[in-house]
Parts: C-alpha cells; structure tokens; sequence
C-alpha cells in the first residue's frame, strides 16, 4: 500500500525529458544537514551525492519517476529546502529540459511548489514545510472518494455477490486505511514536538 501511495498521481505526469548524465554534482551550498551540525561548506561533497543518488533509487523502485526522484532527494538535501531550476541541473548534472520535467511531476503530486525568488525572475523550487504530513493528508482525501465509489460499486454489485463482497472489503480497508493514517500523523506531530523538531 505505501508503495502505490508514492504513485498515485503518476499517470498525470509530465516526461522528465532527457537525462544528461547519472552522476550527481557536488553542490556543498546545498548539501544535506546532518545531526552532527555539519557546516554546509565542510561536507563532503561527494558523500552528499552519493546520499541523493541513494535515496533516489530507492524513491524510483517505490514508483516514482526517476529524474523527480533525483529532484527532489537533491531539494531534500539543500539546507534552504529551495533551489532554482540552474542550481538543480548544475548539482544533478542534468538539462534544464530534464528539471522542468522533473518538477512539473513533483508540483502535480504536491511534494513542491513553484516561488518566484524576491527580487528575481527566477522560480524556485521549495518543499513545502509539513511534506509528509501534507502528503498524508492529501491522500486521505483520494481515499474517501475511492471509499465512496467503492462502497456504491458494492451496492450496485450486490454484496451477497463475490464481486459484491470483494468490492465491498477493497472499501472497508481503505475506510481502515484513513482512520490509521490520520492519527498515525497526529502522533507524529506530538512525537516530533517531544524530539525538538515541532
């Protein structure tokens, strides 16, 4: 199930377009935060990429199209949590083609948004301060119209069919399914609150 979540929203996609290389970029001004407090400009570079990548893969095997993968584990991994569509070319090594690709898929599945840099005609690209709980929430609503449509799809059906019966459990798991993931993110919140990251 937590597969298919990453993917909801893929057949609405825009093509990543090209990718110009496989190898990430070292970008030490963008580079992932680490418990230790590393200092942006004392991190290894190469250690940074090679997280991204990583992550990327494991984010692409989940479901994700692989170049908003690379695009948004290299946002994950900048301090700001905002780079511009150069900054994420020249870190990821990819053509401007491939980023607007990239992001076009990510602001559709609403893990980014689109900001004009003050002063600039610039876009940035920012993730949003709550992802996973936004993410999470988002779904929850997919899941009440398929709620919905199942349970019609059961009456019409006949639950004392089997398909009627079939159709019927797909609704009730995810009736179960919303009430889990509401408050496993509200447990979340007060948890991050007790670990000082509220």
């Amino acid at each position: 199930m937590a597969d298919d979540m990453v993917n909801v929203d893929a057949r609405t996609a825009v093509p990543t377009g090209t990718d110009a290389g496989t190898g990430a970029g070292t970008d030490a001004g963008t580079g992932a935060g680490t418990e230790t407090g590393i200092a942006a400009d004392a991190r290894d570079g190469d250690a940074v990429s090679r997280f991204v990548e990583r992550f990327a893969a494991q984010l692409t095997e989940a479901g994700m199209q692989r170049m908003a993968a690379r695009v948004f584990a290299q946002l994950l991994a900048s301090d700001g949590g905002a780079m511009t569509s150069a900054e994420l070319g020249e870190a990821l090594r990819i053509s401007p083609a491939a980023v607007s690709g990239a992001v076009s898929y990510l602001t559709q599945v609403n893990m980014v948004s689109r900001e004009r840099e003050p002063g600039s005609r610039r876009d940035r690209y920012v993730l949003h301060n709550e992802l996973w709980y936004e993410t999470f929430t988002r779904r929850d609503q997919v899941l009440t119209l398929w709620e919905k449509t199942l349970r019609e799809g059961a009456a019409t059906l006949g639950t004392d069919s089997p398909a009627g019966a079939r159709v019927a459990e797909t609704a009730a798991f995810f009736e179960f399914m919303q009430g889990e993931m509401l408050g496993l993110m509200d447990r979340w919140r007060a948890h991050k609150a007790t670990i000082g990251l509220g």
